[in-house]
């Protein structure tokens, strides 16, 4: 089984989602008990969607117990050094417009771009894994190829 990485926030944030989806589960039945005591299932929409809505909610509860199953925490406040790694955070700056960045490499369940995190599987995280404070890159983006070099390389 492949590990999951992930910082601990990031499982925690899972940890909450999934109680919350198991709570929801009860009212999920009562409103499927209620749209089946009007009458034709064939033709009831409130059925449908409850049922819809029960797939759904089953389907990431299972994605989520899965997920933390094989969940590997690391935390990046125990980490050190100068290479780019799984929870670093790194300041990279893009050699053709001379933008400066900071991104923190965190799991593929807690990146989000607007609050600065990416995916450790994202092709700028692969170009940076290994490299260090000085090293430049080349990555291929949707976008077109971007140059960038590492300024700055911690752990928070």
């Amino acid at each position: 089984m492949e590990k999951v990485p992930m910082t601990p926030a990031g499982a925690e944030k899972l940890k909450s989602e999934l109680g919350r989806l198991k709570e929801e589960r009860p009212r999920i039945s009562r409103e499927i008990g209620i749209a089946r005591d009007h009458g034709d299932l064939s033709e009831n929409a409130e059925y449908h969607a409850a049922k819809d809505r029960q797939g759904m909610v089953e389907a990431r509860i299972k994605d989520l117990e899965d997920k933390l199953a094989r969940a590997e925490i690391i935390d990046p406040t125990k980490l050190s050094g100068d290479r780019v790694r799984f929870g670093a955070t790194v300041t990279v700056t893009n050699l053709d417009t001379e933008e400066e960045a900071t991104y923190q490499i965190v799991g593929a369940d807690e990146a989000d771009i607007n609050q600065g995190t990416i995916s450790v599987s994202a092709p700028l995280a692969r170009a940076l894994i290994g490299k260090s404070p000085g090293d430049s890159v080349t990555v291929n983006l949707p976008g077109g190829t971007r140059n960038y070099e590492i300024a700055d390389v911690t752990f928070r």
